[in-house]
């Protein structure tokens, strides 16, 4: 029987997972990577591009083992989003460490930007989003000031800049070799350099940015063939299949229609709404954002996203910083252990919030200590966080969609991501939303919308329609978590205590250093 492959390229590890056509995992490996932190410069976070591109193929080279290249059709790749890579295409060699997403050092940058235009939201017409330290223009736009080797390749034209997406594709093409130098059109959509629009690179912003569009990727839809594996155990199969980890996701959960939505509980938390074939603007802090195009011809949907910075990170740092808990399981039966958060609240703002806020000055606060408190409360705090960020997210959604003239009540939040495991936090998050919390028991949903999109463009399945007859078979793996009866006045006082927290965090950040260079 052929599979298809799904490489699963993330903040903590990658992956190389086979599935079969009804969407069962049939062989997986995974290899952790290492966040490099600088005490000297807090909020500073980078990747070894070697490191990353080492770790994929140490896992393709785990699985194939036991299967020949001949087993599998295709192979499709789901990426961190906005993690920025800058290398030397005549040596395939890296010229800085890549700056990943929940990077902050380019604050300054963001508020010399947006003090010169009076607005946060200057871009967001032309390409759907806020000026942030999140995204990659940014990161880019430092690396350039910065690395001296990164402006003598740019001005000599032989950098190549890409997402994590760019880094792999190119490599395992062939790298030096005739590698091909893509990036897919939702990866794309979170540079701050792509038209929502056109889904073109947008030249006023490149020119306004001072970036140039010649180290740019080639813009290309999420299902398509883009080149061969060069080597290796996959040597001659297709790379087919390419999405940011949330819209992958969101294929994965099968959020095909306008007005589904999924949440992805990860190292940070992200609610994706499928708003169709328009793109559809917010007024409340959340992101417009490519969906999901399957095919260069087919429409590309749009989305609205709430991306929320500290999610199960938050419980790596109890674990590995606080030493409160051994295990992250851990988290799941401390929480469980009080009746309640004891009036603790802890907003795990440590780089700043992201939607619907957008305050790079926040930073973490805890409130509500007693001598009554416990490590329970705290680490339950911690827990509780992520639901109570959702729930901001999803207030967020529900008023944009009142301006728009719609009335958003969602029939079920699909959820995948690790924190899924603890069914604590499941039933506290449909208690506090009042909606139904849709777990799949296969909770693989991003690496399997990767594979989903490489299938769909190989023919392994025909159409959504084939996709989803045949993933069927696995309709009932699925828990669902209901509001539990009388839950509401209780979610709704806690929910109050969450909003007064958050306002605690607000100019906590200290003044960045000079490095903005305009």
């Amino acid at each position: 029987m052929p599979y298809v492959g799904a490489i699963d390229q993330g903040t903590s590890s990658s992956r190389f997972i086979l599935f079969d056509e009804t969407g069962n995992k049939v062989a997986t490996s995974q290899v952790e990577i290492t966040n490099h932190y600088q005490d000297a410069h807090p909020g500073w976070v980078e990747h070894d591009p070697l490191e990353i591109i080492n770790s994929v193929n140490a896992c393709i080279e785990d699985v194939m083992r036991k299967f020949k290249p001949s087993d599998v059709c295709a192979i499709g790749i789901t990426n961190q989003r906005e993690t920025t890579v800058v290398w030397d295409k005549t040596t395939g060699k890296p010229l800085h460490r890549a700056i990943v997403w929940l990077d902050t050092r380019t604050r300054s940058i963001v508020e010399a930007l947006v003090d010169k235009h009076k607005s946060q939201d200057y871009f967001r017409p032309r390409n759907g989003l806020p000026i942030s330290t999140y995204f990659s223009a940014m990161k880019l736009r430092w690396l350039m000031d910065n690395v001296p080797d990164v402006k003598a390749a740019c001005d000599n034209g032989t950098a190549l800049f890409g997402t994590i997406d760019s880094w792999l594709i190119w490599n395992l093409t062939g790298g030096v070799h005739g590698g091909t130098h893509v990036t897919d059109v939702s990866n794309a959509s979170r540079t701050m350099l792509m038209n929502i629009k056109t889904r073109k690179w947008d030249a006023s912003i490149c020119t306004e940015l001072g970036i140039p569009m010649h180290i740019l990727p080639t813009i290309v839809s999420n299902s398509q063939v883009y080149g061969k594996v060069a080597a290796g155990g996959l040597q001659s199969v297709v790379i087919a299949g390419c999405l940011g980890d949330q819209q992958a996701a969101m294929v994965g959960q099968q959020c095909f229609e306008a007005g589904s939505a999924k949440n992805t509980y990860g190292t940070g938390c992200f609610m994706l709404l499928n708003t169709g074939t328009a793109p559809v603007s917010s007024a409340n802090g959340l992101l417009t954002t490519i969906g999901f195009q399957l095919g260069q011809n087919a429409p590309c949907y749009y989305a609205l996203e709430g991306s929320v910075a500290v999610a199960g990170v938050g419980v790596k740092w109890l674990r590995d910083n606080l030493k409160m808990i051994a295990d992250a399981k851990d988290s799941n039966s401390l929480a469980e252990s009080v009746q309640d958060n004891g009036g603790v609240y802890l907003v795990p703002a440590f780089s700043g919030l992201l939607s619907p806020y957008w305050r790079s000055d926040a930073r973490g606060v805890v409130t509500g200590l007693t001598l009554t408190t416990t490590k329970a409360h705290v680490v339950r705090a911690v827990v509780e966080a992520t639901a109570y960020q959702t729930r901001d997210v999803l207030e967020a959604m529900t008023q944009d969609a009142k301006a728009n003239g719609t009335d958003l009540k969602l029939a079920e939040l699909r959820v995948d991501g690790g924190m899924t495991a603890s069914s604590f936090l499941m039933q506290f998050q449909s208690n506090l939303l009042q909606t139904p919390v849709v777990r799949p028991k296969m909770m693989e949903a991003t690496a399997a919308g990767s594979a989903f999109a490489a299938g769909l463009a190989v023919g392994f399945w025909k159409s959504l329609a084939d996709l989803r007859s045949k993933l069927s078979v696995n309709q009932d793996a699925y828990t669902r978590f209901a509001p539990e009866a009388g839950s509401q006045a209780q979610s709704e006082l806690c929910y109050r205590g969450w909003k007064r927290a958050v306002k605690r965090t607000f100019d906590l950040a200290g003044e960045p250093p000079p490095l903005a260079k305009l």
